[in-house]
């Protein structure tokens, strides 16, 4: 039985929760699976990730984004990247967002930290590099397209052997692929727009001090569907059994 696995690694913003729901939600409905076909783990509230064995049937793994910070190394984030790092060696398809990117990247030997640019929050544009053109969920996009962002961490140095999909000038790594099955994407391609508009009003006051306009920022708020393609194609990939 298809089973996707959630990795919830913390939670959105109260009042967005309220209105829209949380991260697994955007994740299963971005995904197009029914509730059936999702597992979730809040591994943040210190619930256990499933053993890697035949007996347990996980046909594919999503990682949420966070409030949290990878570098604060957090036990329960320490626990889930030695999981995953098991797991992606032994080629369960793998999509971590926003948190969950960066925390691929911490378990397979890169390097994360805050971003010196500062906060990346909006609509924003992404490059795909030339590898793109070859890779499953992003060979099918623009060269250039527009993606949700809020993020104050990134990677800094990839780990050996990940090829970097897209990038920006505010951040060299905005996709990037290990192996043939495991993918770890900067932006969010589960948000929306409201979703968007309500973490710039969110964090209205932090993202001042970095030399943003909240007027600007929301003028440019607008649908990309093309970005939201790429975890509707992940999860259609694992229900072709990858």
């Amino acid at each position: 039985m298809l089973k996707m696995l959630i990795i919830k690694t913390g939670c959105t913003i109260d009042a967005i929760r309220t209105d829209y729901g949380d991260f697994e939600d955007w994740v299963r409905d971005g995904l197009g699976y029914a509730d059936a076909e999702v597992q979730t783990v809040a591994v943040y509230l210190g619930e256990s990730l499933p053993e890697l064995n035949e007996n347990n049937a996980i046909s594919g793994i999503v990682i949420t984004g966070s409030n949290a910070m990878v570098t604060d190394r957090e036990i329960w984030s320490e626990k889930t990247a030695e999981w995953l790092r098991q797991a992606i060696e032994a080629n369960y398809p793998v999509l971590g967002i926003c948190y969950g990117h960066q925390l691929i990247a911490h378990a397979m030997g890169g390097r994360v930290d805050y971003n010196p640019k500062g906060y990346e929050i909006g609509v924003i544009q992404i490059e795909l590099m030339a590898e793109a053109k070859n890779d499953l969920l992003f060979n099918h996009l623009s060269s250039s397209l527009m993606a949700y962002s809020v993020h104050a961490q990134t990677v800094i140095d990839l780990p050996n052997h990940a090829v970097i999909l897209a990038r920006n000038a505010h951040d060299n790594h905005q996709a990037f692929r290990i192996g043939q099955c495991c993918w770890g994407v900067q932006f969010h391609p589960e948000f929306n727009a409201e979703i968007t508009r309500r973490y710039i009003h969110a964090r209205e006051i932090s993202f001042a001090e970095y030399g943003y306009s909240m007027e600007q920022l929301l003028r440019n708020v607008t649908d990309c569907p093309e970005s939201q393609q790429v975890l509707r194609r992940f999860g259609e990939w694992v229900r072709q059994g990858a």
